[in-house]
């Protein structure tokens, strides 16, 4: 583990309080931030906070990152959008749940965050959660109780891209904190499926690059962004070989205190399980009823 002993940041220190006043939610200001991200999600699934950490923030963020990297679990698999990686004979051999492509990245877990970190202090704070839960229209955000995804980063070293997939989670939050010099940019395609309607069409006609609808976003280090990936497919293209590594924060909530996240998934993306993930799997109830 890198985790030592840190520095407590206070949210003063991270984010930029004057465009976006985190302090003062009854103020014009937090209201016009809250009522901008919210249209963004209504149109398009996704809210592109600009500029929400402090520039010298950001180089704090990234040294964090850089120092925890010898904790990254790489792997390398061929997957379809739903993180399954076997033929499933119920289904055509093209068709979207047998359709796998490479994902080649890394995340570095949540026990690997010294408490009082950058990090650690902007995924916890109260402040944010409660802005977030306000841009989302839901009453309450509870930091994710899962031990290793709850606060994470996602690498891609160059020649790395995270294929498409959709989230088991409603929503993600990510802070871009080093963007690639070539490739690592974040695709979507607002809305593809439904709780009822898993759009198996529109996802092969994306899956083989003649989809419409892809939307690029314009991401750069310190911009926050909230996005509904449990029905938008969604990636991060291959980093160039000749490129700056991309690294990003994740910080994810759920609206229901002490979750824990899925076996299989967890395996996938930190090599690892712990009790707590055993524990909670033999308890779950599923919320909907998508291939994932």
């Amino acid at each position: 583990m890198s985790a030592t002993t840190a520095p407590t940041y206070t949210i003063d220190d991270l984010v930029d309080l004057d465009a976006y006043p985190l302090h003062e939610p009854e103020s014009a200001g937090y209201r016009a931030a809250v009522d901008r991200a919210r249209r963004q999600l209504a149109d398009t699934g996704c809210a592109l906070n600009k500029d929400f950490v402090r520039p010298d923030a950001v180089a704090v963020l990234a040294a964090e990152i850089e120092a925890n990297k010898p904790d990254t679990h790489f792997s390398v698999q061929n997957m379809n959008p739903y993180f399954h990686t076997t033929m499933n004979p119920d289904f055509p051999l093209d068709h979207p749940v047998n359709t796998f492509i490479e994902r080649s990245s890394g995340f570095i877990p949540g026990d690997s965050w010294a408490p009082g970190c950058a990090n650690d202090v902007l995924f916890r704070a109260p402040e944010v959660a409660r802005f977030l839960a306000d841009c989302l229209s839901i009453p309450a955000l509870y930091c994710y109780a899962d031990p290793l995804a709850g606060l994470t980063s996602n690498i891609l070293d160059p020649g790395q891209q995270f294929t498409w997939h959709f989230d088991t989670n409603d929503f993600a939050v990510t802070v871009l904190v080093q963007e690639a010099d070539e490739g690592g940019l974040f695709e979507y395609v607002p809305d593809i499926r439904t709780a009822d309607d898993e759009g198996f069409d529109r996802i092969a006609a994306v899956l083989a690059d003649r989809g419409e609808g892809v939307v690029t976003l314009d991401l750069r280090p310190g911009d926050l962004q909230i996005f509904k990936g449990r029905y938008s497919l969604h990636r991060v293209t291959r980093v160039s070989q000749h490129s700056l590594p991309r690294h990003a924060a994740i910080f994810a909530y759920t609206e229901h205190d002490n979750v824990i996240g899925r076996v299989e998934r967890t395996q996938q993306l930190f090599g690892r399980v712990l009790p707590e993930h055993i524990a909670a799997e033999e308890s779950r109830v599923r919320g909907d009823a998508l291939l994932d």
